[in-house]
């Protein structure tokens, strides 16, 4: 194969004839496939789901001499956040134990920002004329949406395979209307990077000219290794502290991917001064998350390395989806020349950037023929790609047999979208 960009007029027209017709013939097949989100499969749930079997007696209702089924415990059961610092890395009176979505959790951050200030801010965020927001992109959609639900102005920053653009986040935050910065450290959304030690230790040194501005850590990724050995991660609060910025970071996690995302339990961490100063606010929302769900999972995760010997099962049904997408994109797309993809170690993604210009069609082209991908811009501030190549690939849901497929399809529309930009 040649690439496309070395082709004449001539061969560009034959390619596009055949690769026409490759289209069509998998158009037909009336396919209904589904790689939009990076959901558990089945067969992961399955693994997990006899922790249902667990709680059949009355003291397993007990811990540490609470009686998980009644009121009290704001925080969330004393064993849950033992669970959740040994997995993180932090000490258990930093943690705070919530229901099952941390994204819940890092909304009411920021609502309660916005309505009541942080502990550090000199008023609420809606008494500021403005508020802006650094959004490393690409990144993850459901992030740049809780800030821009808020009416903040979202600040691109470029990641770099180290993570954010440090010179432009250092450069940023000199604005005193720059109150944040979302921040997906260990296998980030979409591009699977990791941040380097020299980006960490630049994050936790900002000096913003915000007294409040703050590092939103979502640690979503922390243990979720499917190639390789578990990378061991830093502690940013402990970071953030020995630079002298001890309540600059809310580092947030969850067992969505670990058990079941319907019903996992998730956590932020931070300083405990402002876990006591968030207490007294989320104290008049709600008495308690939900302590059965916690012990049930304490019960049957117990502690860092139990939790770590399950990953290994999530890992081995997750490695061979991951390695069929890469697999057929070096196949298929790389002797072309038109597009190139992240290979990740861990996550739930798989980010391929196009030709520039062309993502959108090629996204259009799969949707026309079965394959529902996730949207063109989403993983850019304001759904926009500036480049319009950004496809975020999401191989875990499917089984092989109909990732294979859903790969095949994309595979074409990606030569189909780059011919059309060669021809026009």
């Amino acid at each position: 194969m040649s690439a496309y960009t070395e082709m004449n007029q001539e061969a560009l027209q034959s390619e596009y004839a055949r690769v026409s017709r490759e289209y069509a013939e998998l158009k037909a097949r009336g396919l209904k496939l589904n790689m939009a989100r990076g959901k558990p499969s089945k067969q992961q749930l399955d693994l997990v789901s006899d922790m249902f079997d667990l709680m059949q007696k009355p003291e397993d209702y007990v811990s540490d001499g609470i009686d998980v089924r009644n009121y009290g415990e704001l925080a969330g059961l004393p064993a849950a956040r033992r669970m959740f610092a040994d997995i993180l890395g932090c000490r258990p009176e930093q943690v705070f134990v919530g229901g099952n979505a941390s994204l819940q959790l890092m909304y009411d951050t920021i609502s309660k920002a916005y309505t009541h200030g942080l502990l550090r801010s000199p008023r609420p965020w809606c008494r500021e004329e403005k508020v802006k927001w650094l959004c490393p992109a690409p990144g993850y959609d459901r992030h740049f949406k809780v800030t821009e639900s808020f009416g903040f102005e979202l600040i691109t920053i470029a990641m770099t395979p180290d993570g954010p653009d440090m010179d432009a986040v250092e450069a940023a935050v000199a604005d005193p209307a720059v109150k944040g910065i979302w921040c997906v450290p260990k296998y980030s959304n979409p591009d699977g990077i990791i941040y380097s030690q020299e980006t960490i230790r630049r994050l936790a040194a900002l000096k913003p000219a915000a007294p409040d501005f703050t590092i939103m850590w979502d640690n979503a990724y922390c243990i979720h290794e499917f190639e390789g050995e578990y990378v061991e991660f830093p502690d940013m609060l402990a970071v953030c502290a020995q630079a002298g910025n001890p309540d600059m970071v809310f580092e947030f996690a969850s067992t969505s991917k670990v058990t079941l995302p319907g019903a996992g339990v998730s956590c932020f961490a931070c300083s405990e001064e402002n876990l006591a100063y968030m207490e007294k606010l989320l104290g008049v929302q709600i008495i308690s998350f939900d302590k059965v769900n916690q012990q049930r999972h304490v019960l049957y995760l117990k502690d860092k390395a139990h939790t770590l010997e399950l990953m290994k099962k999530h890992a081995a049904i997750l490695g061979p989806k991951f390695r069929c997408v890469v697999d057929a994109l070096d196949r298929e797309i790389a002797p072309l020349g038109i597009a190139n993809w992240s290979r990740p170690k861990g996550g739930y993604f798989i980010s391929l950037n196009a030709m520039t210009g062309t993502a959108k069609r090629a996204l259009e082209l799969c949707k026309e023929a079965g394959v529902t991908m996730t949207g063109d811009g989403a993983t850019f501030p304001y759904g926009k790609d500036p480049a319009d190549s950004n496809i975020r690939i999401a191989p875990s849901l499917p089984p092989v047999e109909e990732l294979e497929q859903a790969i095949a399809v994309l595979c074409v529309c990606l030569k189909l979208a780059a011919l059309e930009k060669l021809l026009a």
